[in-house]
């Protein structure tokens, strides 16, 4: 296990269920045995990540750069920009929208993802 990983040698790989939507996963309890799981996910102008729930992790979503709307049941609608944290509980729809400029997001599932 290397302690220390260069994001640039990470590849961008598909999101597995937001068609154009790319993640970079920078740990993860496949590759470092952690439980929790950490990566950067891009969403470019136009693309939207769909309604979806995680069953077994809280969702913590932190913009870097760019602009959406975000819809988490029972919170409603809301703006997606730096200097926002989300948390979504576990079991809890939500959604991303509306991006009006490229997003870029520091997301954590805790517990891991398997």
């Amino acid at each position: 296990m290397k302690p220390v990983t260069n994001v640039e040698e990470l590849e961008w790989q598909p999101h597995p269920t937001a068609k154009g939507v790319e993640i970079k996963v920078l740990v993860s309890q496949a590759t470092q045995g952690t439980d929790v799981t950490c990566m950067l996910v891009r969403i470019g102008c136009g693309m939207e990540v769909p309604e979806h729930v995680h069953d077994h992790s809280d969702d913590i979503l932190y913009p870097l750069v760019g602009k959406a709307r975000m819809w988490v049941e029972g919170s409603g609608d809301f703006s997606l920009e730096s200097g926002v944290i989300v948390r979504v509980p576990q079991g809890t729809k939500h959604r991303i929208f509306d991006v009006s400029e490229e997003l870029l997001l520091y997301d954590v599932f805790w517990p891991a993802l398997l």
